[in-house]
């Protein structure tokens, strides 16, 4: 049986004001879509006023905790010796929030120790998949 895996995080929030704001955030791990990560920020921290989940590759933020990874919506970069920003782009304009890289370490421990990166494959259900695709086709 596989398991949800959801970690607090406190993020610090980049803006133009002399300090950063912190945040409270949810980053979000699910065996059954095995390459992806969530992260999770709470109505009252959000300018809509209501939850705002980004979803990437779990890759990407593996590869961003060492290197600058990252082109589309979601960037990752390694900031000092023990932060990570991450940097979320929409048209409505960019988040940037910083996160402790031990904190996303430990995070991506669980998920390897669930999901061992290169067994991802194992734990699709491309049944599923396949049905939820041609109901929503239809």
């Amino acid at each position: 049986m596989s398991t949800v895996i959801e970690q607090p995080l406190e993020a610090r929030l980049v803006a133009a004001a002399p300090q950063m704001q912190s945040i409270p955030a949810t980053i979000h791990y699910d065996p059954h879509d095995p390459f992806a990560v969530s992260m999770v920020f709470p109505a009252p921290a959000t300018l809509e006023g209501v939850d705002v989940r980004w979803t990437f590759a779990r890759d990407l933020l593996t590869d961003g905790l060492e290197e600058p990874a990252g082109q589309g919506d979601v960037r990752v970069r390694p900031y000092g010796y023990d932060r990570t920003v991450l940097e979320f782009h929409a048209p409505e304009g960019t988040a940037v929030v910083h996160v402790r890289t031990g904190e996303l370490r430990r995070f991506l421990r669980s998920t390897t120790e669930s999901v061992p990166v290169g067994f991802e494959h194992l734990h699709q259900d491309l049944d599923h998949q396949l049905a939820e695709l041609m109901r929503d086709a239809c």
